[in-house]
């Protein structure tokens, strides 16, 4: 079977892949990812000029795109490149917004940054263990309690989160302006913030928002393993470059067997992450939203997460010491790797989720849908 891409999505990752490279140096990246903002507004800028925002979205929304396939190939080029702009953010709003009759523009154009708020502290990706509350006073809403790591909210201007009512789970949006924000950076680069509500204002954008918020977390979770797959495939160029120039005993230490079985065991293990990841951007393809993400989505997320670690680990082992160094690109890269496991769900929460599929948790996912809305 052909895996390759097609002619327009191997242009957008070769445009997106050299703008990176000749835009978003490493020397760049490592200025603008770790200080306040934890964010470069040229590069975020440009990007939206580029049309890069534009991709997430389909045609018929004002979009270029909008295919998993697509989505897949602008992360899988942001990997590569190690960009911390907050483009996954800006895709998990967009899916939920999609879901309304929203114009889309000002955040196509890079002008409106989104963040969705639906995580809280040991959560995961449990909705049941959920306890940010929305309630209706005098034909308002308000919302009450903590949102936690909110990727991109730092940033964002408007906040798409996720609160629990009388009649299940709802997503309501409110103005940045309107909430305590505590913004801080990610040991990766790229920022993160805790939304702190207390009666804030909010606007609902749908109050059984369970299918929506699902999909969106759906499309996220094949967001990070394609740019998990770029990321990795950079880290095994690094290495190669290593293994090829640093000398002991007078050679090359790629001549050495131990290192040379090392790295095709690493190679092997990276074309399966590339294979599933693809299976998972198949399984959202003509998808309607569901309550729960198609199983070959957490199959990736988890594999993924496993074989990212993996590479982080032995490339910064074959490295030596050096890798520990903050002037090592190899070290940001198995930094990212690392933290893209623990995004959306880690190897476990997904793992949980494949065994309780096996074990027939169709009756507790329905379960667990009834008592939201209940």
């Amino acid at each position: 079977m052909d895996f390759a891409r097609d002619d327009d999505r191997q242009m957008l990752f070769d445009t997106l892949t050299r703008f990176l490279a000749e835009r978003y140096p490493p020397e760049r990246r490592m200025r603008v990812a770790y200080a306040p903002p934890y964010h470069d507004p040229e590069t975020w800028s440009a990007l939206a000029e580029l049309g890069i925002l534009s991709v997430l979205a389909p045609e018929a929304r004002g979009g270029f795109g909008g295919g998993a396939h697509d989505v897949a190939t602008v992360f899988e080029a942001l990997g590569a490149g190690l960009c911390a702009e907050p483009v996954l953010p800006a895709l998990l709003g967009l899916r939920v917004l999609l879901a309304t009759d929203r114009d889309l523009a000002p955040a196509l154009q890079g002008a409106q940054k989104l963040a969705l708020a639906f995580a809280e502290g040991e959560g995961g990706l449990d909705f049941r263990q959920l306890a940010a509350e929305a309630r209706q006073t005098d034909g308002s809403w308000v919302l009450t309690g903590r949102k936690s790591v909110v990727y991109g909210g730092q940033l964002a201007d408007v906040f798409l989160v996720a609160a629990r009512h009388g009649g299940g789970l709802g997503l309501f949006e409110l103005a940045a302006d309107a909430a305590r924000v505590e913004g801080f950076g990610m040991v990766d680069g790229g920022g993160a913030a805790e939304l702190l509500l207390d009666a804030t204002p909010a606007h609902p954008l749908m109050l059984d928002g369970l299918p929506t918020l699902a999909d969106a977390l759906a499309w996220g979770c094949v967001a990070l393993c394609a740019e998990a797959v770029g990321a990795m495939d950079r880290t095994m160029a690094l290495l190669t470059d290593y293994l090829q120039t640093r000398k002991q005993f007078g050679r090359p230490i790629g001549a050495f067997q131990a290192l040379q079985h090392r790295f095709v065991d690493l190679a092997i293990e990276v074309e399966q992450a590339r294979s599933i990841t693809i299976l998972a951007a198949d399984a959202l393809g003509g998808r309607e939203a569901g309550p729960d993400m198609p199983r070959p989505v957490s199959m990736a997320k988890h594999l993924v997460g496993k074989i990212a670690r993996l590479v982080a680990e032995e490339a910064v082992q074959m490295h030596g010491g050096f890798a520990m160094t903050w002037e090592a690109q190899v070290a940001h890269y198995a930094k990212r790797l690392v933290m893209i496991d623990h995004q959306l769900g880690d190897t476990d929460d997904h793992l949980e989720r494949l065994m309780a599929g096996v074990e027939g948790d169709d009756r507790d996912n329905a379960a667990a849908e009834a008592a939201l809305r209940a």
